[in-house]
């Protein structure tokens, strides 16, 4: 007999409530912001993408997932920037899964979510290089603010923390090691 995950059971409880989990205005917009400079923070230490992204200036690119929107321009510096509201969409990605957990699962596995595609071709094949190629180097950071040794500690624990969730997703949250459940 095999053993859901204890979250499946969260999930289901959340989709049988239809509540308004609708944040204000305000909160949303200072969100994107927050993303946004999460985003450039990490594209400033690669030249490579932002020359990549330079070529892209004033192009809006919009990610979709259920009925949250996330919309960025390309600025000429090749950083990103919160589009305006009005702003016309040059590339859609709507991230197709449902489930936030699939999603988390899917991530933690090392995969990415299923997502449609809409626009323009070109500035789809920079934003798929983007994902692929750039990664946020958490260590050196906290580095900065903690020390080398603390940082790299931090870090190891996090990335054991990681790696024992990636076992557990992937045997499906069963307890023993030949598939049953305790």
């Amino acid at each position: 007999m095999a053993t859901q995950s204890p979250f499946s059971f969260l999930e289901s409880i959340l989709q049988n409530f239809n509540l308004p989990l609708t944040p204000p205005a305000w909160a949303v917009d200072e969100t994107h912001r927050r993303i946004v400079l999460l985003l450039n923070h990490v594209l400033m230490q690669e030249p490579q993408a932002m020359e990549r992204l330079g070529r892209n200036r004033g192009r809006t690119v919009r990610v979709q997932w259920r009925n949250m929107t996330f919309k960025v321009l390309v600025t000429p510096a090749g950083l990103l920037d919160v589009a305006p509201a009005e702003s016309a969409v040059d590339l859609a990605l709507v991230i197709t899964e449902e489930s936030p957990l699939a999603i988390a699962q899917e991530l933690m596995q090392g995969g990415k979510p299923a997502v449609r595609i809409e626009g323009d071709v070109q500035l789809a094949a920079e934003v798929s290089w983007l994902i692929d190629n750039v990664r946020w180097d958490m260590e050196e950071d906290l580095a900065r603010l903690l020390g080398d040794a603390p940082a790299h500690a931090m870090v190891q624990a996090v990335g054991v923390m990681a790696q024992a969730v990636q076992q557990f997703v992937g045997r499906g949250g069963r307890n023993g090691s030949d598939g049953t459940t305790a």
